[in-house]
């Protein structure tokens, strides 16, 4: 059975991600950097959420891990090199490690960049990709920790994927995004045709993800840029933008 994923938004434009697996009833939640929405959120479902999975180590990413961890007895999983700024840690993984709710298996990617220990989850049975704040529809993270390099080795690392892959970004920023994209890629129709549908969504209050790989193939400029010096030059210029 599919997984059942579920987007709670948290402060201002946060999405953290319910994940719920019928066959073994265990529930787990993706970056809770605030605790009490998902809290709710599960208890509305009768879910009880037996672990978190943190990519990086930002507030906004694990700031509800304890609450969540003392009102369901969740465990945290966090990426190995952060453990240091993820106290609340009890599993700590790297590069090619797996992690399971039931029966579905998440490899564990190392993408840092955005932070310096920054990981991924991949459900590559499932197509669902949780890359926390290296990937987001029509962008990427900023190069707070890491370097262009690593980023656009994990941009092409993603478009790698299959097309029809799910891809459950932490924020709701593709409006931004999709604006510089049109500036980027002046030419490219596809990003003209989605910043139009964006602007749509977001003037109704809707959110526009998860996206998917295919859609970022088409229309993300840093998954398309051609070298690290181009994913360089279009990461300034929307710093900036």
């Amino acid at each position: 059975m599919a997984l059942d994923i579920v987007r709670i938004p948290a402060f201002s434009d946060n999405y953290i991600w319910l994940v719920h697996d019928a066959d073994s009833g265990e529930t787990m939640v993706v970056d809770p950097g605030d605790a009490a929405p998902v809290i709710a959120e599960a208890d509305r479902r009768g879910w009880t959420i037996s672990a978190i999975w943190n990519t990086h180590w930002h507030p906004d990413h694990i700031g509800g891990n304890q609450a969540i961890k003392d009102a369901h007895g969740a465990s945290v999983i966090a990426p190995a090199a952060e453990a240091a700024k993820i106290p609340s840690a009890d599993r700590l993984v790297a590069e090619g490690d797996t992690v399971k709710l039931g029966a579905h298996v998440a490899t564990v990617l190392e993408t840092p960049a955005h932070t310096g220990g920054h990981i991924s989850y991949h459900f590559d049975q499932d197509a669902a990709l949780f890359p926390g704040d290296t990937l987001f529809a029509m962008g990427c993270g900023r190069l707070f920790e890491g370097n262009a390099e690593q980023m656009y080795a994990a941009m092409q690392r993603f478009a790698a994927m299959p097309p029809e892959t799910q891809v459950y970004c932490a924020h709701e920023y593709t409006l931004s995004n999709a604006r510089y994209a049109r500036v980027a890629e002046p030419e490219n129709a596809a990003i003209a045709k989605r910043l139009a549908a964006v602007e749509a969504l977001r003037a109704a209050g809707e959110a526009t993800v998860p996206t998917s790989i295919g859609e970022e193939r088409a229309t993300n400029p840093f998954m398309r840029a051609a070298s690290v010096a181009e994913l360089a030059e279009r990461r300034a210029a929307k710093d900036a933008f």
